[in-house]
């Protein structure tokens, strides 16, 4: 048995350590194609979006809204989603940097700086970024709520890590 931990913890730690980084690149990459979209497309999208959300409801609940019932619904929730979009997104991000730092051996409040740091950086870039799209403005309140769904994002990793650490992967003796 110790020797097939001793080979676990070693394929785990060459091969899948420097995979861990594929998520954080990939929702950069995610991020800044969404950015590049002029305002009528991101527009859009959102509504599309919007659309469907007020549609699963109305038939998830039974509601039988008129059509000119559902457009009022979508036209409201239509910010709601624009802005939730940026907190999900930036969450995802700051989750998907947090988890190969920590896969580093970077916990605690380092992680929450590090992973939050570089992911509010690429939010302060990415709404510098959208100023130069047609149609788009870089926008402070969005950079707050991109730094909420940041701090939301470390906190979770950190309570799956630490919850992980602690039960799942005890057997494998991670820190020995």
């Amino acid at each position: 048995m110790y020797y097939f931990k001793r080979f676990i913890k070693k394929t785990l730690r060459y091969l899948l350590k420097p995979l861990s980084f594929i998520p954080a690149i990939a929702m950069t990459y995610i991020i800044f194609v969404l950015s590049a979209q002029d305002s009528a497309q991101s527009g859009h999208l959102s509504l599309e979006v919007s659309r469907y959300i007020v549609l699963l409801y109305n038939k998830l609940f039974v509601k039988g809204f008129s059509p000119e019932r559902l457009q009022e619904l979508v036209v409201y929730i239509h910010p709601y989603v624009r802005k939730g979009a940026h907190f999900t997104e930036y969450m995802l991000l700051a989750m998907s940097v947090s988890l190969p730092l920590y896969v580093y051996r970077i916990r605690g409040f380092g992680l929450t700086l590090i992973a939050g740091g570089l992911s509010l950086l690429y939010a302060v870039l990415d709404e510098y970024h959208q100023s130069f799209v047609a149609g788009r403005v870089a926008d402070v309140h969005d950079i707050m709520i991109d730094g909420a769904g940041i701090l939301v994002g470390v906190i979770i990793i950190r309570i799956i890590c630490y919850i992980g650490r602690k039960t799942i992967f005890s057997w494998l003796v991670l820190d020995k």
